[in-house]
């Protein structure tokens, strides 16, 4: 029998300038996860002692809470420096019959890993292996391309398909794996973009110019690609808007749809005959889609509200944010696997970390059905209506954080309704 294959774990070392001494930011890490210190899932070490003038911060993947002894574990380092350049807006022009021009805003670029997107992995909160799973699919199908496995005999197109409903993360997610991508293949690209197309502004008010607008942006994005030590991710937000099914047009009007989703379907096609090219496209409407760009998709994911342990997760990670800004006090309160070696208790009137554990997991059970995008904002109403204290001990804020849950239930189901809520509608 071989040797049993040692467990990877993903190290992520933002450095803070180009020259830095690898071999000693290599041997701090390995001195601290040997120290005896549990880590949890993408435990972050920030300003590293000894290292605070060349390491912002040290980040490891979710293998690091298996972590055991270095015989089993084979750290792989990934260096990077973040880009502190925003998004540059990306503008065509397009012209009328009457040879005036307007300006379209195309697009938007970043040059990755970006500071817009820091953190912004970890902040997603979903089923457990969900992320790492889209990561993988990523990193083999950019490895099939760059490897040139023949696409006759095995089909890679590299696009992927988020669908579900609003609010749930899609495009969050799919930034979050450019990022991730960025950092993860540094040593094969010298760069990263993430180009996220602007849909909506890509058609036209003049008859006919949107599958010329498509067509031109595409062979801009086509210019970065030919650069080959260049890893472009292409983000289609709300892709039905520019591949609407062309089964459901009909009249007159839609004739320039047609042309965009012809368009869009061909420069696809062109455009993945490079290997350095991810596209990651995002749905609400899965079934306005056309059926032949679905066809293309090589992974459709469903992405639906967070279920209860998410919901968990989610409250509390603002809880831990709220107590690292000392907005609330300091307080021991369990992470969601931990809850299972407890018996539920109804009436909760002590403060212990059990207590307010199964306090914050009944507020969590009473969310089911929230969008992530809602649940992030259930704190900040928390604290804004019902806190009147700079500080807060972790009990009140719990019992603040149910009160204004109720209050939103009550608000959203009475303007579904149209009836009045405390005087407004």
């Amino acid at each position: 029998m071989g040797d049993k294959k040692a467990m990877k774990c993903h190290v992520e070392v933002a450095v803070l300038k180009k020259n830095v001494d690898l071999q000693k930011i290599q041997s701090f890490v390995e001195r601290f996860v040997t120290s005896g210190v549990k880590l949890k899932s993408n435990a972050i070490i920030q300003k590293p002692d000894g290292l605070e003038d060349c390491v912002e911060f040290i980040q490891f993947d979710d293998n690091i809470k298996y972590f055991k002894s270095l015989n089993e574990t084979q750290l792989v380092y990934h260096f990077y420096k973040i880009n502190e350049r925003g998004a540059e807006i990306e503008i065509l022009e397009q012209s009328d019959s009457n040879e005036s021009n307007d300006e379209v805003p195309a697009s938007n670029h970043w040059l990755l890993p970006s500071r817009d997107f820091t953190g912004l992995w970890e902040s997603l909160i979903y089923e457990e292996g969900l992320k790492e799973n889209i990561l993988k699919y990523v990193e083999t199908s950019l490895l099939f391309s760059q490897r040139k496995v023949n696409p006759n005999i095995i089909s890679c197109n590299r696009i992927i398909l988020l669908h579900g409903p609003p609010g749930t993360g899609k495009t969050s997610l799919c930034k979050a794996v450019a990022q991730k991508l960025s950092i993860r293949m540094s040593q094969n690209f010298k760069y990263t973009h993430l180009v996220e197309i602007n849909s909506h502004s890509l058609f036209s008010k003049w008859f006919s110019e949107s599958g010329k607008l498509v067509m031109k942006l595409f062979s801009r994005i086509r210019e970065i690609v030919e650069h080959p030590q260049s890893l472009v991710c292409v983000l289609i937000d709300e892709v039905e808007s520019i591949a609407y099914a062309r089964s459901s047009v009909s009249g007159d009007e839609p004739r320039d749809a047609l042309r965009v989703v012809n368009a869009v379907l061909t420069q696809l096609d062109q455009i993945r005959k490079y290997p350095n090219v991810l596209i990651l496209t995002t749905s609400n409407l899965t079934a306005t889609i056309d059926c032949a760009f679905i066809d293309r998709a090589d992974i459709k994911i469903f992405i639906d509200f967070p279920t209860t342990r998410a919901i968990y997760e989610i409250y509390l990670s603002a809880i831990h944010e709220l107590m690292r800004v000392q907005i609330i006090q300091n307080q021991s309160i369990l992470v969601y696997d931990s809850l299972d070696n407890f018996e539920r208790i109804d009436d909760i009137s002590d403060c212990t970390e059990h207590e307010l554990s199964m306090k914050l997991l009944k507020i969590a059970e009473q969310s089911i059905g929230l969008s992530g995008r809602t649940l992030r904002k259930i704190p900040f109403l928390a604290h804004s209506l019902l806190v009147e204290n700079d500080v807060i001990v972790l009990n009140d804020f719990l019992n603040a954080l149910k009160l204004s849950l109720q209050n939103h239930l009550k608000d959203t189901k009475a303007l579904s309704t149209g009836t009045q809520v405390n005087g407004y509608l």
